[in-house]
């Protein structure tokens, strides 16, 4: 069943890449991944030469989608995309344009979600969920969550794949508090009542207890 398309800013491209676990967001987001030219050719260049040959060479089998500006234009979406530009620099600034390109990007091709480690406020995550906008930011961390909840792998691989990731790139996030995030925003506290109906509506497709599933990942924490 298609679930998710995505646009994947820098950092999580880097993070999963590095602990070899890219393979994840290709699985997860069946619909496809996808970067802008910009993000491949100056911010990998700069933050990720140790993960871009690898990169490269799953853009060359089609795993990950390069849009760049030609193929926006053929596309004839290219000044959509430069509208969406212009309003998220006045949004985000111009100190990352690499997250600015992805979200962009996620709504200018119409993308149900953005994947970015860059949860500080202000930043792309939580702007995302305070604003009024369709994009559903995920984490690393949600991912995994996600992943596990859907039923794909157990709560022992979980609690693995997001330690190796987590170490990998030198975090120092800790899983329980990332669950916890995820519960507050799903769940308990929400900013945006779609949240709530999206998660309800996932559970009711695979079949499985958003809180049973939760407490069990819990009690490895």
């Amino acid at each position: 069943m298609g679930r998710l398309r995505a646009s994947l800013d820098t950092n999580v491209i880097i993070h999963f890449y590095k602990a070899g676990l890219q393979n994840i967001l290709f699985e997860f987001f069946d619909e496809g991944v996808f970067i802008y030219e910009q993000i491949r050719n100056v911010e990998l260049e700069n933050h990720g030469q140790d993960v871009i040959l690898k990169v490269d060479s799953d853009i060359a089998v089609g795993r990950i989608e390069l849009y760049t500006d030609q193929k926006l234009k053929d596309l004839q979406v290219y000044k959509i995309f430069q509208y969406n530009v212009n309003e998220n620099r006045n949004l985000y600034g111009t100190g990352d344009l690499g997250e600015v390109y992805a979200i962009s990007l996620a709504q200018t091709l119409g993308a149900y979600s953005l994947v970015t480690d860059d949860t500080k406020q202000g930043g792309p995550y939580m702007s995302l969920l305070q604003f009024e906008d369709n994009i559903m930011p995920f984490t690393f961390a949600d991912v995994l969550i996600l992943r596990y909840l859907i039923g794909d792998v157990d709560e022992n691989q979980t609690v693995k794949d997001f330690n190796l990731i987590n170490d990998s790139s030198e975090l120092n996030w800790a899983f329980r508090s990332q669950v916890k995030k995820f519960v507050k925003r799903f769940i308990k506290d929400t900013y945006r009542n779609e949240d709530t109906e999206w998660i309800r509506n996932l559970s009711e497709t695979y079949g499985f207890s958003l809180k049973a599933k939760l407490t069990a990942l819990s009690k490895l924490l």
